[in-house]
């Protein structure tokens, strides 16, 4: 176990009720996704947990920018695209789910038109995504993508084979953004909430992990801080006709 890991389990795990990001947004997917859905991931990517994790709720495919989506064996179909118009007809699925796509996304109103298109009457959009306030987003959005490339992986201490870090635009990551422009392209928000989970760009060195810790300690002390959170989850739905 390395000293993260077991900083992890001490400082966050033992402590009662606590349960991780990763977990709560898994959690949101299965109260927002009837079993046997069919669900579009939406950047599925390589082989991943969340990918695995819907895989058990129904049907599942995948489109991504990166033509490894189509080495993801938990997608029954999956298909490589530029920008959003996605190769499937309309109201063909009952959920799609993005995590961690949101803050990529160049044109939010043709993403969130093309979702709405595709899905079912009744269906939802589940993601996760940075909170533009939260201080990772800040200096991501405030520094140029050849620092995020230099340093974002190794912040996070990933392998050095570890794909490098996509160009974020954070054009969707507000509260304020996500509930206007969702109403404007036809959907019910049915939640944004805001959430604070492991300091992940502490995992160099453990001087950025406590002060991630304080912040998280901090910020998850009030509802009046929450603004300042790390990630946002939501639910998005088609109304019915």
């Amino acid at each position: 176990m390395t000293w993260y890991k077991s900083y992890v389990k001490r400082f966050y795990a033992s402590r009662p009720g606590w349960i991780h990001g990763t977990q709560q947004f898994h959690n949101l997917c299965s109260e927002s996704i009837k079993p046997n859905s069919q669900i579009l991931e939406v950047g599925a990517g390589l082989n991943n947990g969340t990918s695995q994790f819907l895989a058990e709720r129904g049907r599942l495919d995948g489109v991504d920018i990166d033509p490894d989506v189509h080495q993801n064996d938990a997608l029954e179909n999956a298909w490589t695209i530029q920008g959003d118009d996605y190769p499937v007809e309309n109201e063909r699925y009952d959920a799609c789910v993005s995590n961690y796509v949101l803050e990529h996304v160049a044109d939010p109103d043709a993403h969130l038109n093309e979702i709405h298109r595709i899905l079912k009457p009744g269906g939802c959009y589940i993601f996760r995504t940075p909170n533009l306030f939260h201080y990772v987003a800040m200096v991501s959005a405030l520094t140029p993508h050849s620092f995020h490339k230099r340093y974002a992986n190794r912040l996070r201490d990933l392998e050095a084979e570890a794909h490098d870090p996509y160009p974020t635009v954070y054009k969707l990551n507000t509260r304020k953004a996500l509930h206007t422009r969702a109403i404007n392209a036809g959907f019910k928000v049915m939640s944004l909430e805001m959430i604070e989970s492991t300091p992940s760009y502490g995992a160099s060195s453990r001087a950025l992990f406590f002060a991630g810790l304080a912040y998280e300690r901090v910020v998850m002390s009030t509802e009046r801080l929450a603004g300042l959170r790390a990630n946002l989850l939501g639910v998005l739905r088609k109304e019915k006709k």
